[in-house]
């Protein structure tokens, strides 16, 4: 691998919706290749990686509410019915082969579903894998009593039918186009793992999770490793590895210094920061790519604060946010600005929306305008509520804290006071975000299903998980013509078909403002020479989608 830019695009005719037939039954290369793993006269795991991250994982049930870095122990434990690869294709994983239209899996309206599962698939813990296995995942999924991390698509589901160990069916209430994306980030959990459990939500296996993965659970160290071993009875391609080592390095300095000096083998979540991109470059033994990410680095607000009710408020606020200053001056211009939290590379982006401008003046009058007037301390208040609020984000993330400070200073300039408070990242990401505590923070999210352009999960009025819902929409943000639009999107099947709902999505969220959307991250990647099928893949949120097939050259 070369140290030049490397970019992978989705699938244009998106062949990931559930009428785009024909390629998705085909196995990826160097993915889930059944009986090749470790067959008579297979090589044997040998070696082990250890990957960093600036965030340490905590929640190994993956249908718990979770961030970015814990997928990243999900897809070594777990694996779904079919996966998505660079190119925006699925791949079989438990599933026997991908569903289509042409292969009988989905009938042509899309409502009913059958699915033939692998045979003499076993859970690390050696009992069999089974269709009940998955009726189970997508019933907790939707349970009202767990805290499912998604029901979007899932509650849909209806007459769930296990018609023999290696085949289930059911019926979709209506037709939904994203379900299969769905699919492909939702890893099936054993039903005997939570057997005689009253509450799911502290379920010993949520502690010591058993899959049907590359990798079996070892231990975890909490605030330092997790160790895992390679699952020599795996049904796919691979493991090639005896040990895979997650190590939480929070402090991203540190974290390219232990790459630098050999400690990790591969730099994971947060990745080289861009102030290190050019030594990076010219380190021996290292290979050093630029990675475009589906994450898009923003401003994100707490819609139900009182200081942010006001659009006027938060259209001051992007004003007066000097965001290709910090491009410029922090990152070393490696990130493009965008407006919008689709991808750049995506069939569904909107390139034509409202360009941001950097202007105190403009931000000064909309505050004026709206009523917003300065006290006797400075800071501007209206109907008794000051225009004071805090920002958070992941301690030790120096970059982010420049950020802070940037738009501390800027934000004072028009009469806003900024306070700093960040967090260690297992606060800061748990229920702190989750369940909407904070007033703002800088955050960086991978908006979209795989490829698929659903958004429900993110900007649904339902998905409000600090008002019972289930989703990450924690701004709290809520628009009627959004959640039509996202229904609208939903039903249609014909990616031409689909755009236009999301296209005006996109102007509505734009124009609400509930984030200041900055950039999309282009990662600085990097890993020791001789570490093979490190791939990036923009459809999933986390560098270990097929760790399966890591290895030592």
């Amino acid at each position: 691998m070369s140290s030049e830019p490397t970019t992978f695009r989705p699938n244009r005719r998106q062949t990931l919706t559930m009428l785009g037939l024909s390629a998705a039954g085909l196995t990826a290369p160097g993915l889930l290749r059944l009986g090749e793993a470790h067959a008579a006269g297979a090589t044997p795991p040998k070696g082990q990686v250890v990957i960093g991250f600036s965030q340490e994982p905590t929640v190994f049930n993956p249908h718990l509410l979770h961030i970015e870095v814990d997928e990243g122990v999900h897809f070594a434990v777990f694996d779904p019915l079919f996966g998505v690869d660079p190119d925006g294709k699925f791949y079989p994983g438990l599933a026997a082969e991908v569903p289509t239209v042409e292969n009988g899996g989905i009938s042509a309206d899309g409502l009913q579903w059958k699915l033939k599962l692998r045979e003499g698939v076993t859970w690390h813990d050696g009992k069999p894998f089974t269709a009940e296995d998955v009726k189970f995942t997508i019933e907790l999924l939707v349970d009202p009593d767990f805290r499912s991390w998604r029901r979007g698509g899932h509650e849909l589901v209806r007459d769930l039918t296990v018609v023999s160990p290696t085949e289930i069916t059911w019926r979709m209430d209506k037709p939904y186009a994203p379900y299969p994306s769905i699919l492909a980030s939702t890893f099936i959990v054993p039903k005997h793992g939570f057997d005689g459990v009253a509450d799911k939500n502290t379920a010993p296996f949520n502690n010591a999770p058993i899959g049907t993965g590359p990798f079996k659970w070892v231990e975890r160290v909490a605030g330092d490793h997790i160790e895992l071993a390679a699952n020599t009875a795996y049904f796919g391609d691979g493991p090639y590895l005896e040990r895979f080592i997650f190590k939480y390095i929070p402090d991203l300095n540190v974290l390219y210094t232990q790459f630098k000096s050999g400690d990790i083998d591969v730099v994971g979540l947060q990745w080289i920061t861009p102030d290190h991109y050019e030594e990076a470059k010219g380190l021996a033994d290292k290979e050093i790519m630029l990675l475009p990410r589906g994450t898009v680095e923003s401003v994100t607000f707490n819609m139900e604060k009182p200081q942010f009710k006001d659009l006027a408020v938060r259209q001051a606020l992007y004003h007066a946010l000097d965001k290709q200053a910090i491009i410029d001056a922090l990152y070393y211009g490696l990130p493009k600005p965008t407006e919008s939290y689709v991808p750049q590379q995506s069939f569904y982006f909107n390139p034509d929306l409202p360009k941001h401008e950097f202007s105190l003046d403009k931000a000064k009058e909309l505050l004026y305008g709206a009523g917003w007037v300065p006290g006797d301390d400075g800071i501007r208040a209206k109907d008794g509520v000051r225009l004071s609020f805090s920002n958070s984000t992941t301690a030790g993330n120096h970059l982010r804290e420049q950020v802070q400070q940037f738009m501390q200073q800027s934000f004072a300039q028009i009469g806003v006071e900024m306070t700093i408070s960040n967090l260690p990242p297992a606060v800061m990401w748990g229920e702190y975000w989750m369940m909407s505590q904070f007033d703002s923070v800088v955050v960086g999210l991978d908006f979209l299903t795989g490829p698929d352009p659903d958004t429900s999960d993110y900007f649904m009025s339902t998905s409000i998980g600090a008002k019972g819902g289930a989703g990450q929409n924690n701004w709290q943000y809520v628009s009627p013509e959004v959640d039509a639009l996202l229904a609208a999107g939903g039903k249609a099947f014909v990616p031409e078909e689909r755009k236009a709902a999301y296209l005006k999505q996109q102007e509505v969220i734009r124009h609400d403002l509930p984030f200041l959307p900055m950039y999309q991250y282009v990662s600085v990647g990097g890993f020791k020479k001789g570490v093979e099928q490190y791939l990036p893949n923009v459809n999933v949120r986390i560098d270990t989608w097929n760790v399966a097939a890591w290895r030592w050259a």
